[in-house]
C-alpha cells in the first residue's frame, strides 16, 4: 500500500522554542521522500520521527534564512555516514549557492554523499523528472527579504477500471492486465476493449509548500485545487502589519487562500515565538477556512486525504 504522509520535525520561525524545533517536513510520497526547509536540529527530529537518512530520495529548500538551512549540514554529513547509495537531488535558489556550498562543506568529513545540486533561477519544473518518480515538482518565486521560491507537487491523471463496465465487456483475469499496460485487449470472441472504454479518470493528487512570503500570485497558483497544503502562517492578523513588514503571512492570510483555492487539507506552520496559545492561530483559520485543517506540533503526521474519485 502507498504511503502518503506529511512529518513535520519543526514548527518554529526564526527563534526556536521549547517544544518547536527549527523548521524541517518530510512528505512521504509512495517510494518517494522529500525533506523540505531542513533547519537546525533537524537531524535528530528525524531519529525522533523515526525517518532514516536513507529514506530520503530529494532536499527542497525554499530560502537560505537559517531557520529553514542550518541543518542541511548535519543531514548531508549523516547521509555521507550512512552511505546512502542514491542521488539525492537538493533544489534551492541560485542567489543562495554559495551558502548552500558552505553548509555542505562546514567541517570536516568523509564527502561520500551522492547530490545533485539544483539551483532554481526562474519558476518551472525542478529536474530531473524521472518516469518512476510519479510526479512533477514545480517551483514559484514568492515574495520575501531573500529570494525564496514555493513547490508544489503533482500526479498526473490516471484511469481507474470500473467492475461492472469490464463485466459488460467480458474483459477478466489476466486481459486486464495486458488492457492497463497496452492500453487495449483483444476479447475471446475477437473484440477489441479499449482502456476508456472500461475505466474512468482518476484525478492526480496535489501538495504544496509555502514559507516566507508575503500574499502574492504565486502562493495562490501553487495552493490552487491542492489535496495537501503546508503553508507558514508566522502572525496572527492583530499584528497584519508587522507580518507583510518582515515578508510573512498570518495565519488569517493563510486560511482565506486555501478557502479561495479549493484546498482539501490545511497545515499551518512556522509561528513566531511571540505567541503562546497555538489555539488562537486555530480560532482565526476557523472563521474562513471549514476543511481539514492542523495547527503543527512538532513530530505530527498528517495524512495526505483519500482521492476524490
Amino acid at each position: 500500500m502507498s504511503r502518503r504522509e506529511l512529518v513535520v520535525l519543526g514548527t518554529a520561525s526564526q527563534v526556536p522554542t521549547r517544544t518547536r524545533n527549527h523548521n524541517g517536513y518530510v512528505l512521504f510520497w509512495d517510494d518517494e521522500a522529500v525533506l523540505f526547509d531542513p533547519g537546525e536540529g533537524t537531524q535528530r527530529q528525524m531519529l525522533r520521527a523515526g525517518v532514516s537518512a536513507t529514506d530520503l530520495t530529494r532536499i527542497a529548500i525554499t530560502h537560505l534564512h537559517g531557520d529553514h538551512s542550518l541543518g542541511l549540514a548535519g543531514v548531508v554529513q549523516r547521509i555521507s555516514l550512512d552511505g546512502v547509495p542514491h542521488t539525492i537531488p537538493v533544489s534551492f535558489p541560485a542567489s543562495g549557492a554559495a551558502w548552500v556550498d558552505h553548509l555542505i562543506d562546514a567541517t570536516s568529513y568523509h564527502h561520500r554523499a551522492d547530490l545533485e545540486l539544483q539551483p532554481l533561477a526562474e519558476d518551472g519544473v525542478v529536474w530531473p523528472v524521472r518516469p518512476e518518480q510519479g510526479f512533477t515538482l514545480r517551483a514559484e518565486r514568492l515574495e520575501h527579504g531573500v529570494e525564496a521560491f514555493g513547490y508544489r507537487l503533482d500526479e498526473p491523471d490516471g484511469r481507474r477500471m470500473v467492475p461492472a463496465l469490464l463485466a459488460a465487456a467480458g474483459v477478466a483475469g489476466p486481459a486486464i492486465g495486458v488492457l492497463q499496460r497496452e492500453g487495449r485487449v483483444v476479447t475471446g470472441d475477437g473484440r477489441t476493449v479499449r482502456l476508456e472504454d472500461v475505466s474512468a479518470r482518476r484525478r492526480g493528487q496535489s501538495f504544496a509548500f509555502v514559507m516566507d512570503t508575503r500574499l502574492c500570485d504565486a502562493v495562490f497558483s501553487l495552493a490552487r485545487g491542492v489535496d495537501l497544503l503546508v503553508i507558514e502562517s508566522t502572525f496572527l492578523d492583530r499584528d497584519r502589519e508587522l507580518a507583510h513588514a518582515f515578508g510573512h503571512l498570518t495565519a488569517l492570510q493563510a486560511a482565506t487562500v486555501a478557502a479561495e483555492c479549493g484546498v482539501r487539507s490545511l497545515v499551518l506552520t512556522h509561528f513566531s515565538q511571540r505567541y503562546q496559545d497555538a489555539g488562537e492561530f486555530w480560532a482565526e483559520a476557523r472563521t474562513v477556512f471549514d476543511g481539514e485543517l492542523t495547527v503543527a506540533e512538532d513530530l505530527d503526521r498528517v495524512q495526505v486525504p483519500p482521492r476524490v474519485h
